[in-house]
């Protein structure tokens, strides 16, 4: 789909609708539509037995290659590594989340996450180079419920914290499948620097909420493929 169908469908100008949708979802239509096809490549690695080759033209992409290198970027493994990690997440949660912060200059963020009537256990949160949780974390924590949190050691520069509830409760108006996330950026942190964090609120995500992205030991469930 061009900019000009979905510009179209909405009745509008290709430009009024490239900075309304923009402003809205916070990123751009094109990219919105990378995300979507790299989620369905999750989703089809996890629940079934086509094979990588398969999946990448099924998502749209001309190139095996270059669908296993924006996977890699954009989930923090390989297309092959997902699904073993799909297979196995009991025993790489066992191990603790392999993610470290860089070495190198740090700060801290300080701040508090809300999920009233949306979450009913713990929480992660979250700090990403991007508003897509994507990749890896520079740092992470979770907690058991909502409320403060602390993230130490986190490297000087420019972020964005995302907050993800492990388990979503019912659904609500123009709800669509997921975790409810909630996310704020971005962030400026300095070195020896500690940072109050904007409130977090996680929200049950809609058609405006970009799939989540990154693999995460803390969400990601083992799934049987066949």
């Amino acid at each position: 789909m061009t900019l000009d169908d979905l510009a179209d469908a909405a009745l509008v100008s290709k430009f009024y609708f490239l900075r309304v949708f923009t402003r809205v979802v916070g990123i751009t239509p094109g990219r919105f539509l990378s995300v979507v096809r790299l989620a369905e490549a999750k989703r089809l690695l996890s629940d079934t037995g086509l094979t990588v080759v398969e999946i990448s033209a099924r998502v749209g992409y001309g190139s095996v290659g270059s669908f296993a290198r924006r996977f890699t970027e954009t989930v923090g493994m390989s297309p092959i590594q997902y699904r073993r990690f799909k297979l196995d997440t009991a025993s790489l949660r066992d191990r603790g989340d392999v993610c470290r912060p860089d070495a190198g200059p740090q700060g801290s963020l300080l701040g508090c996450v809300s999920a009233d009537e949306v979450s009913a256990g713990s929480l992660y949160i979250g700090v990403f180079d991007g508003p897509i949780l994507q990749g890896r974390p520079a740092a992470w924590t979770t907690l058991v419920s909502s409320g403060p949190f602390a993230l130490n050691r986190v490297p000087a520069g420019r972020w964005y914290v995302h907050a993800v509830a492990r388990d979503t409760l019912g659904t609500g108006p123009g709800s669509v499948d997921g975790p409810a996330a909630g996310s704020v950026g971005p962030l400026q942190v300095a070195s020896g620097a500690t940072v109050r964090c904007p409130e977090l609120t996680v929200r049950r995500p809609d058609w405006s909420r970009p799939p989540l992205l990154s693999a995460l030991t803390f969400l990601e469930r083992p799934s049987p493929v066949g």
